[in-house]
């Protein structure tokens, strides 16, 4: 082995936790809203069984937030072994931004996540209420530095270069509003609102298999097919202007995404194919001629620069072509479920057994998605940690392969039994319902 398979490996651990952590966040963010859409509907019926389903959905809420501030503790450290030389030219920047999204936001999730759990009797029901709201808040405000510090490596500005190469803000508001900001913090709140919903949806679907007659099992599944037939088209829309933005400030990106392998115009849109790293092509190729350059220019003989126009600086294109594919059909199938699902069980029909399988199948499905758009942003930024600012091979650490080989090993194991254990536990509470 060699320094390479050393990055390879340090690139591949960080890869792993964060991925892993990134899970839980995709669902708390948008169940907190969820949560306070059902705490606000027993405030204002008095219906028990809305409290019931509260507190189901408030301990799925609560396991949820503690693995992913466990996760994320871990990943946290990473920073200082794996990667020092991140920290080292850009601490200036991501400290302060981290600092933020822990004083703002994480302190504000924890204190009243607590009134949430265990305040319903020793407070007054409008400062439960409160509560639940604040950390709704703070689950936003958490995402909103998080993304505003992954966004500025994406497409770094507002900075200044001092003595000794380390980056410091020279404007603190161009550095957290950034060109690619306001998409990716929009797409990824909508994506959260995606995998929150299908979890509903499915966790209420698998309940009603095993008990037909749960009304308010019923009620979370209407809910959470609704919430997704609402914000999957939405996301359509504002992955198309995510996509227009990344042309703009990250071409390469996108031509790792199309598999553009040469700057042409009139360029096809590749539906399907095998990249070929090694001679340039796209073997089996499914195209539909100059769809790509009418999609992105808005012009079908518009002219796209490919990834020979990038060497050697261009991301690997297999792994992001592939991973964008799968985050678009999964994200087309959850619209179509989601529609069909609200179509069948409108007017307050009984779901069909077919739907409440077809709901439970793709419980998990944000995950899905998540992941592979999370593929296509880090891996289509390579070979740079901040764009044209500083490269992966740079910041990473001296830390050999046995090691990271043996981190890594142990990092799987712990984080699949952490997975299923999770799993297991969600599905049992599903499967006992929402108790009055």
């Amino acid at each position: 082995m060699n320094g390479t398979d050393a990055l390879l490996l340090a690139r591949a651990q960080f890869g792993l936790n964060i991925g892993f952590h990134i899970l839980f966040p995709t669902i708390t963010l948008a169940l907190a809203w969820i949560l306070v859409y059902f705490r606000v509907r027993f405030a204002r019926s008095g219906d028990a069984a809305w409290l019931a389903t509260y507190k189901l959905w408030v301990k799925v809420f609560a396991l949820t937030f503690a693995m992913g501030v466990v996760s994320g503790i871990t990943m946290s450290f990473q920073f200082g072994t794996n990667w020092p030389g991140y920290m080292t030219r850009v601490g200036n920047i991501a400290g302060p931004l981290l600092a933020y999204e822990v004083l703002t936001a994480f302190f504000l999730e924890a204190t009243f996540l607590g009134v949430m759990v265990f305040g319903m009797n020793r407070v007054p029901g409008w400062m439960h209420v409160t509560a639940t709201v604040l950390v709704a808040f703070g689950t936003t405000v958490s995402a909103f530095w998080i993304l505003a510090l992954n966004s500025w490596m994406q497409t770094p500005v507002g900075h200044t270069v001092a003595a000794g190469g380390q980056l410091i803000a020279g404007d603190w508001v161009a550095v957290i509003f950034n060109p690619s900001f306001p998409y990716r913090f929009t797409h990824m709140m909508l994506a959260s609102g995606l995998t929150a919903s299908f979890l509903v949806a499915g966790l209420s679907a698998w309940r009603l298999l095993h008990a037909p007659e749960d009304g308010a099992a019923l009620r979370t599944l209407r809910t959470g097919a609704v919430i997704a037939a609402v914000v999957a088209p939405l996301q359509v829309l504002v992955g198309d202007l995510h996509g227009l933005n990344t042309l703009e400030h990250q071409p390469a990106k996108i031509a790792a995404i199309e598999a553009i392998w040469q700057t042409q115009k009139g360029v096809p849109l590749v539906l399907f194919a095998v990249p070929n790293e090694a001679k340039q092509r796209n073997d089996f190729a499914i195209e539909i001629p100059k769809l790509a350059s009418l999609i992105l220019k808005h012009d079908a003989e518009a002219e796209l620069k490919g990834i020979d126009h990038f060497a050697p600086h261009a991301p690997p294109v297999a792994p992001v072509f592939l991973a964008f594919r799968v985050m678009v059909g999964m994200g087309v199938a959850m619209l179509s479920l989601a529609w069909l699902g609200t179509w069948v069980m409108r007017g307050g029909k009984l779901a069909p057994r077919w739907i409440l399988w077809s709901f439970a199948g793709f419980t998990f499905s944000g995950w899905i998605a998540t992941l592979a758009g999370w593929l296509v942003t880090e891996i289509g930024r390579q070979p740079w940690l901040v764009t044209g600012v500083l490269r992966t091979s740079e910041a990473a650490g001296r830390v050999g392969e046995a090691p990271l080989g043996a981190s890594f090993t142990g990092y799987v194991a712990t984080y699949a039994l952490m997975l299923v254990a999770y799993m297991v536990v969600l599905t049992h509470l599903a499967g006992k319902g929402a108790q009055r």
